[in-house]
């Protein structure tokens, strides 16, 4: 605010012990000493009140917001974990529980009965191979005895 150097402090200095004299220039030191404290203390104290004010209004949440913003990376591990945090918390009682368990079900039948198909598909294939050989063989012996 105030830049005053050496050079400004002891002419100031100068000054004031002509004006006032030797006598009482430190009483007057002393006097701007507790005026200059006060005026820091006020000071302080008006910072610290705009500092809540702040607060109050939500500064800090939208300095906050504007943090995250800036951090694309940690904004995407956040929603992450706000989604894993959905798939952590599945009631089974749900109704999407319910649906799934009834899809679950379902797929299991449908599991059971494609395995009891390609097991009768498997067993009726060998049969059916034995039962054309046995028919070949006899229309090989038929016409073996029709040629004698």
């Amino acid at each position: 605010m105030f830049d005053f150097g050496l050079t400004e402090l002891l002419l100031i200095g100068i000054v004031a012990l002509i004006v006032v004299g030797p006598k009482d220039l430190p009483v007057l030191f002393r006097r701007v000493g507790e005026f200059v404290g006060r005026m820091k203390g006020m000071a302080r104290e008006f910072t610290s009140a705009m500092n809540d004010a702040a607060d109050q209004a939500g500064v800090k949440d939208v300095t906050r917001s504007i943090k995250a913003a800036t951090n694309p990376i940690k904004t995407g591990l956040d929603k992450v974990a706000e989604s894993t945090k959905e798939f952590t918390n599945f009631d089974p009682m749900s109704e999407t529980g319910k649906l799934a368990s009834k899809r679950l079900d379902a797929s299991k039948k449908m599991r059971e009965a494609t395995v009891k198909r390609q097991s009768d598909i498997k067993v009726s294939t060998p049969v059916l191979k034995s039962e054309e050989n046995k028919k070949s063989r006899s229309k090989k012996k038929s016409k073996g005895e029709n040629k004698e």
